[in-house]
């Protein structure tokens, strides 16, 4: 069986996604909206979070 290769995002794309769900769209629509994995948007809002602390 291939392995798929590990996606790689942007600072630039990440930052505007993370923004989105503090504004209170939640993490399912926004990652829907970017063809994303909704926990992979989870995983970047969490550590936008612990950065802030």
């Amino acid at each position: 069986m291939k392995k798929i290769p590990k996606q790689e995002y942007t600072t630039e794309f990440k930052e505007p996604a993370v923004k989105r769900v503090k504004d209170g769209q939640t993490a399912g629509a926004v990652a829907k909206d970017l063809g994303l994995i909704e926990q992979t948007l989870r995983n970047w809002a969490k550590a936008e979070k612990r950065q802030a602390s």
